[in-house]
């Protein structure tokens, strides 16, 4: 079993069938919302021996949301994400620092209905194993906390009913390349 930073150091997959992105949003009226996106695709480039240069790409098909409520979906999907201009959301690394021994920090663009900001990402690799053809897969766990109107997504319906700060949580397999 690989188990040194540096003998994973290669270019990756998303396991996509292994692979959840999702978020949570306080709701004053209810329970927090929770929800998920169903379709997810992306890569890294590990480098073991020099983390910040490591790398991510993820595109997440906007229209995937989940929250198991459809007209919540159908309201998300079009008036707080405008699906119809902006099918994806993409996060493009531009930086990565070790924060620990499986720790790290992942800095990046992240676009949401057009509107690209930076964001740092808490990441903290949680396992790596052998997957049945002998390539290497990595699972990350991670999230980070934005406030959805620096980004454009809110609803006049919804004001106040929604609170700003959502929560984004992974949980990433990537599978080496061969």
């Amino acid at each position: 079993m690989t188990t040194t930073l540096g003998e994973l150091t290669g270019d990756y997959a998303f396991d996509t069938a292994r692979t959840r992105i999702g978020f949570t949003a306080r709701h004053t009226i209810g329970p927090v919302v929770r929800g998920r996106f169903e379709r997810v695709e992306g890569g890294a480039h590990v480098d073991g021996d020099h983390p910040s240069r490591s790398s991510v790409t993820v595109t997440i098909g906007a229209g995937s949301l989940q929250t198991l409520n459809p007209r919540r979906d159908k309201a998300l999907r079009g008036k707080f994400l405008d699906l119809d201009d902006h099918p994806a959301i993409t996060f493009t690394s531009t930086g990565v620092r070790q924060a620990g021994e499986t720790a790290f920090l992942l800095t990046g663009d992240l676009t949401i209905r057009g509107v690209t900001r930076p964001v740092t990402v808490d990441v903290e690799r949680i396992g790596v194993e052998q997957d049945p053809r002998g390539g290497a897969r990595i699972r990350f766990r991670g999230g980070a906390t934005i406030d959805r109107k620096d980004w454009g997504v809110h609803w006049a319906g919804a004001a106040g009913l929604v609170a700003r700060k959502v929560t984004l949580e992974f949980d990433v397999t990537v599978i080496r390349r061969t």
